[in-house]
Parts: C-alpha cells; structure tokens; sequence
C-alpha cells in the first residue's frame, strides 16, 4: 500500500509542478497617463495592432542574434498579443481624453470616428539587456482629411533576462508609444 502512495505522491508532484511552471502574462492592462487632456468631443478610432508573426505564438520570444529567436518555456501570454494591444491602446485613450468614445475598428458607434488611428509594430523583443520596440503609426483626420504618421523607436533596460523583467520592460516600452500617440491626437 505504501509503494501506491509514493507513486500517487510522486505522480502528483510532477503534475503539479508541471502546473506551476508556466507563468502566464498580460500587457492589456493600460497604463495612466501622466497628464489628462482637457475632455473635447470626439470620436477616436483604434484598428487592430498589427504585429510580427513571432508575436503570434503564445511563449514570450527574446532574439539570441539578429536572426535568431527563441521562445521561453517558462513565460506564455495569456491573450493574443495583437488584439490585447489594441485593447489597451483604446483603454489608455478613454483614460487620457477622459471621454468613452474610443472605439475599436470595425466602429462600434454610430457615429464615424472623427480620428482613426493604425498602428504598425515591427520589433518588439528583448536582445542583449533590452527590450525594442519599433513602430509606425497613422492618425488620419477623417473630417479634414489630414494624416499624422510617424515612426517610433525606443529601448528599454532590463536588469536580467528573468520573463516577469522583460514583461515589464515591454509594458514601460509599450507606454512610451502610447503616450507618443495621445500626445498627437
């Protein structure tokens, strides 16, 4: 009786370390401004974030070189980065213009965005002690019929190359963008 306890603990321990292995992250959670912007009536619209295809997977990714990338086992997103991204972005958006109507693309009001915004990531990954994120990003005026695009570019430091700290540089690099954005609104 004693050899089936053992092998049921045993059993059990693996299963729960197996369980306890993989940390699951988010970056949806948007951030707070630093400043409010005084409330304007307008309807802003958020297209989904585009983002590489290794984004795509759920491990997180670092780049080992300049081609190459490798998936942590230990580290997985808990969400599909490109539609957790835009999320946030119209999050961060009704918190900065301290107004509901940001809205995500196809337009969930019944009014026609009176800004639409597309935003482009190209890298977004930890390499050498950093995090990287590189974008593009368009607001078009739909009234006057005018664009705003820009490229953004930042780096943020990690202390080590632990998945909970290169989270948290991408949240921090991801912030930056966004309050690039709502500046240009």
């Amino acid at each position: 009786m004693s050899i089936i306890k053992l092998c049921f603990a045993s059993l059990m321990s693996l299963v729960l370390s197996g369980c306890l292995g993989t940390h699951y992250y988010v970056l949806s959670t948007a951030s707070t401004p630093l400043t409010l912007e005084p409330t304007k009536k307008m309807y802003v619209g958020v297209e989904k974030v585009k983002v590489p295809e290794y984004l795509f997977k759920r491990e997180i990714a670092i780049a080992k070189s300049n081609s190459e990338v490798l998936f942590l086992s230990n580290g997985t997103w808990a969400e599909d980065l490109d539609a957790s991204l835009t999320l946030r972005l119209i999050a961060f958006f009704q918190k900065k213009l301290q107004q509901p109507e940001v809205h995500a693309y196809p337009w969930e009001c019944d009014s026609q965005p009176t800004q639409r915004i597309k935003v482009h990531v190209t890298r977004f990954i930890a390499q050498g002690g950093y995090v990287y994120l590189e974008a593009s990003w368009k607001i078009s005026h739909t009234q006057t019929k005018q664009d705003v695009s820009q490229l953004f570019a930042t780096k943020v430091a990690i202390e080590n190359e632990s998945t909970s700290e290169i989270v948290s540089a991408m949240d921090k690099a991801f912030s930056q963008l966004e309050n690039v954005i709502a500046n240009a609104l």
